[in-house]
């Protein structure tokens, strides 16, 4: 994540935003061999501690980690047009600056919940590992919701709205201007968990895919980094000398303005010319955007959520969290108490 934790799992910045109308994109699977390329993944899900690991992980000095939230892999998500999904030239370009390390990584949200990133990743490196984070489904929805209000990407005012209109969001309704990634706003279905890692395990198998429950990297956070380093066979004796919160919830000062530096007209014009800008032109209103970003935000904890939802959706989950816990052999009882 950038410095400040502005970054969403999803921001669709200036840089970050679709690739220009009349250029291609080739879909993953059949690949030059580059220099170097990633070799293991954070999958997701979403806020559920990815940030935070892609962090811890980014300062191992074997470690590279490239631009969060590329999602180059991943060809049944749908986002909109002002998302920007890199061609495979600029993708595997982001990762030059890992020539030396002894493992290069990418972190993006959405390929667990994709059908298809497994079977992409692993066509592009079948010795890929696996990292995926996980958070009690009604927490974790919850998180979603405030942090799409905050980027714009859901335009309902509450959680129990945008619970209760998944049904027309499969459809297609209900949606915002600056909505870019409908799928996530079926919030149920971002969270059903059992059959996303599973798709995991039969692609890469056990071995090569490591399970983290947020709960664990909040409540010790140096044991699962020592342990995902060596999941990641580098040196596992490297300490980090802090392990702060990363990616704080967070809120809009002025939606006006928010809406403004979102719009997706304005981010489509941008992504139109942007083949005839200079390099250096483009990058310098993406670093202005950034900074005007920061400006419009503020840290501020989300509305709680509500014990009466909490408990609906727990009891709603119960049969997808025991299938879950069988998946990864462990208790997960303490999610549907």
């Amino acid at each position: 994540m950038v410095p400040m934790q502005f970054e969403s799992p999803l921001a669709p910045g200036i840089e970050d935003a679709v690739t220009p109308p009349g250029s291609t994109r080739r879909a993953p699977g059949r690949y030059s061999i580059p220099a170097i390329k990633p070799d293991f993944f954070i999958v997701g899900a979403p806020k559920c501690g990815t940030t935070a690991m892609t962090d811890y992980l980014a300062q191992h000095p074997e470690i590279f980690m490239g631009r969060k939230e590329m999602h180059f892999f991943g060809r049944d998500l749908a986002f909109a047009s002002h998302f920007y999904r890199r061609a495979e030239k600029e993708y595997l370009a982001e990762f030059t600056a890992g020539k030396g390390r002894r493992r290069v990584g990418e972190a993006s949200v959405w390929y667990l919940f994709s059908k298809t990133a497994a079977a992409e990743i692993n066509a592009f490196n079948p010795s890929a590992r696996i990292l995926i984070l996980l958070r009690e489904p009604a927490e974790m929805m919850c998180s979603l919701f405030n942090y799409f209000r905050f980027d714009g990407n859901e335009p309902l005012p509450t959680f129990a709205e945008a619970l209760q209109a998944e049904s027309d969001r499969r459809a297609g309704q209900r949606l915002g201007r600056q909505t870019y990634f409908p799928p996530g706003l079926v919030y149920r279905d971002t969270a059903r968990f059992a059959s996303q890692v599973q798709r995991f395990f039969e692609v890469f198998g056990r071995e090569r895919v490591r399970v983290t429950l947020q709960e664990d990297l909040a409540a010790h956070p140096a044991a699962v980094y020592r342990d995902t380093l060596k999941f990641l066979d580098v040196d596992a004796a490297h300490t980090l000398a802090a392990m702060p919160r990363v990616n704080a919830a967070q809120t809009a000062k002025n939606r006006a303005v928010r809406a403004v530096l979102n719009d997706p007209a304005l981010r489509s014009a941008l992504l139109t010319i942007r083949p005839a800008l200079p390099r250096a032109v483009f990058y310098g209103f993406h670093r202005v955007e950034r900074v005007l970003q920061r400006l419009n935000s503020t840290v501020q904890p989300p509305p709680p959520l509500a014990p009466e939802l909490r408990a609906q959706l727990r009891r709603e989950f119960a049969p997808e969290t025991e299938l879950l816990g069988e998946l990864l052999r462990r208790d997960l009882s303490h999610w549907t108490d």
